[in-house]
């Protein structure tokens, strides 16, 4: 959930190293992990691990097109669903009980987000109801089991870490995985800015939900929305201008949904 940069990245050829910051604790290894897990059971999702030092990863390079940035046809969209669907269910049961819960979970990132929402300064602003509507409904949630699918997941719902190749797409960027659970997951690569910013986009259109994960979706959906309305309440350079704006509009379609 840390927007600051957290590593630098190098390529040489076909190798590619990754150096984390001294903050970034335990990242490598996270990456790592996930590195070896999908070459195992999803091998071609992501890169090949080559050689782990302390604080740096060193793989293989991946070729492809960031989705950010691209216009998303149906094409790019059965693509993501097929990469998600390979990464969220690659690893045995036997194996993703032994995997480590990946950062900011969502009883760790509601609590979170109740934490902003008390300190928040009124504006005078429609922002103003989005927070204390968004206050009142983590109030009376409490995310229980139902819908909560056990997978792997990446940890970040930035759209620049799935390439497309021109038939497929593959995942780099794992810093933040471990095990976690499909609806979280999903409902953040939905509410992730990148999503949205550049063109409003479904990315979960080719993605199929029993009825106890749409439910949980569409709950995890508002808790990232209300992430995000904190994580942009101060205009960067980041995204266009009015970006924040937008994110309170979405955050109060996503309350009343």
């Amino acid at each position: 959930m840390d927007l600051q940069n957290t590593h630098a990245v190098s390529v040489v050829g076909e190798v590619v190293t990754k150096r984390f910051t001294d903050g970034a604790q335990g990242a490598a290894e996270r990456e790592w992990l996930a590195l070896t897990l999908l070459a195992e059971h999803a091998p071609g999702l992501a890169p090949e691990p080559i050689a782990l030092e302390p604080g740096v990863v060193v793989m293989s390079r991946l070729e492809g097109a960031p989705l950010r940035g691209l216009t998303l046809g149906q094409a790019h969209l059965e693509g993501l669903a097929e990469a998600l669907g390979a990464m969220h269910e690659a690893v045995p049961a036997r194996v993703l009980d032994g995997v480590p819960e990946r950062p900011w979970q969502v009883v760790q990132l509601a609590a979170r987000v109740r934490e902003w929402c008390a300190r928040w300064r009124p504006r005078g602003s429609r922002a103003d109801l989005a927070v204390s509507e968004g206050a009142r409904w983590l109030d009376g949630w409490r995310p229980g089991p139902a819908g909560a699918r056990p997978a792997f997941g990446a940890g970040d719902g930035n759209l620049a870490n799935f390439l497309w190749d021109g038939t497929r797409v593959r995942i780099v960027d794992f810093e933040d995985s471990g095990r976690s659970d499909r609806a979280f997951e999903l409902a953040e690569l939905a509410e992730h800015v990148s999503a949205w910013v550049d063109g409003e986009v479904d990315v979960l259109t080719c993605v199929e939900l029993d009825r106890d994960e749409a439910a949980r979706v569409r709950e995890c959906r508002r808790l990232q929305a209300l992430m995000w309305l904190f994580l942009l309440s101060d205009e960067g350079p980041r995204n266009p201008p009015g970006t924040f704006g937008r994110q309170v509009e979405r955050v109060l379609r996503a309350l009343n949904s």
